[in-house]
């Protein structure tokens, strides 16, 4: 039982470790021990190492981390694509090593020896699609298309000029720092993939993200199939029901199965925690990307109509405390009149309550058709067809 216990344990904590990084900043676990274990992943951990180090090994030991850091996390470096490779290559390989035995099995075919292969094999192909992609790098020889491309809503983009670059910036696009370029419609630097998210590479992005939910799903109910087939063939259920006469039913012999299926096929069953796991993180992260791209919305614009929202509400909130207390202080410069109600006084609505909506107004959101389409085919390559026909006319 120190084995199930052992199992059981680590998928408990896996999860909670992996909800608290990836999802721990939501306003929804705000206050709770999630939030708390996101702000020690994120910050709290490396704050405490770096006092640990500075404690050691003085001035020099917190140099070194500096550097470390700086080239971990300001500058393009290949770290996480050779972890990304390292966790697909060694999940495959202890896949193959302890479950292509029970393949063929009584509800899954040979075919599966080869088409998870295939599938990794696309996986890694999308992976380097998207990491070695253009962007959408914006140059001198270039910046005329996308600015034509993008129009500028003087809400959230204005024309300026990249003050690194030193060229017009078009709407829609950031200057990377950690890349040191501008990158047409910005969505975010992707440590995984080490290069930017932008215009000509969105597509593979979602491509992959995409297809490696599919891939752990697939992962998890093949594997899944294969101890269904094990459970079938050493006629478990018929063991226990006839010899030792426990009932049958789901919840009386759900618990002796898994007992024993976490006995005998421990490994299989903590690599199908474990892309279980991973394919609902990944779920959600393609979730919230689709939802961008039927927006037409990229998450560096998400952040800017934050910024925007929050000011244009505490401008209003100004304005009407502002008139609030022009009206408050007009009232007592006026005839004296008898004193209000305490209660009507206390239930009063406040002029905060009638400060205007703010709302998001999105130019370049053109309908769900349109904004896929943008996805697909950028729209500076279409003007950049376009161009080229134009002149071969």
């Amino acid at each position: 039982m120190e084995v199930q216990w052992i199992l059981f344990c680590h998928g408990l904590v896996t999860l909670l470790v992996l909800v608290s990084f990836l999802c721990g900043q939501w306003p929804i676990f705000e206050g709770t021990p999630i939030q708390r274990i996101h702000h020690f992943l994120t910050f709290g951990a490396y704050d405490y190492f770096q006092r640990f180090v500075g404690f050691v090994f003085g001035a020099k030991g917190t140099n070194a981390i500096s550097s470390v850091e700086y080239f971990c996390c300001d500058r393009p470096n290949p770290i996480l694509q050779l972890i990304y490779l390292a966790i697909v290559g060694g999940t495959y390989f202890l896949v193959a090593n302890s479950s292509f035995g029970y393949i063929p099995g009584y509800y899954i075919g040979e075919i599966h020896r080869y088409t998870s292969l295939l599938a990794v094999g696309v996986g890694v192909l999308l992976f380097l699609l998207t990491s070695f992609s253009d962007p959408g790098t914006v140059k001198a020889d270039n910046v005329s298309q996308y600015l034509s491309a993008y129009p500028y809503d003087n809400i959230i983009y204005s024309e300026k000029e990249c003050s690194t670059c030193k060229i017009p910036k078009p709407a829609r696009s950031k200057h990377c720092s950690i890349c040191d370029r501008c990158v047409a419609r910005f969505d975010h630097h992707c440590g995984w993939m080490n290069n930017c998210i932008g215009e000509r590479n969105t597509q593979y992005f979602m491509a992959f993200l995409l297809w490696h939910t599919l891939l752990c799903i697939y992962g998890t109910v093949a594997i899944g199939l294969i101890l269904a087939g094990q459970i079938k063939e050493f006629k478990v259920i018929d063991i226990l029901t006839v010899y030792y006469g426990i009932e049958n039913s789901f919840r009386s012999l759900s618990p002796h199965v898994v007992q024993w299926l976490l006995g005998a096929y421990n490994t299989q069953i903590l690599l199908m925690v474990f892309l279980a796991i991973v394919s609902l993180s990944l779920a959600g992260f393609f979730g919230y990307h689709a939802k961008l791209c039927l927006t037409n919305t990229t998450t560096n614009e998400t952040f800017k109509w934050q910024e925007y929202v929050s000011w244009q509400r505490k401008l209003n909130e100004a304005r009407a405390s502002s008139a609030a207390l022009k009206a408050s202080i007009n009232g007592m410069s006026s005839e004296r009149k008898p004193p209000e109600n305490k209660w009507r006084a206390m239930f009063r609505r406040s002029p905060l309550k009638d400060v205007e909506v703010v709302v998001k107004n999105n130019i370049y959101d053109k309908g769900f058709f349109q904004n896929i389409l943008e996805i697909i085919m950028p729209l500076s390559r279409r003007q950049l067809s376009l161009r080229t026909k134009s002149k071969s006319g």
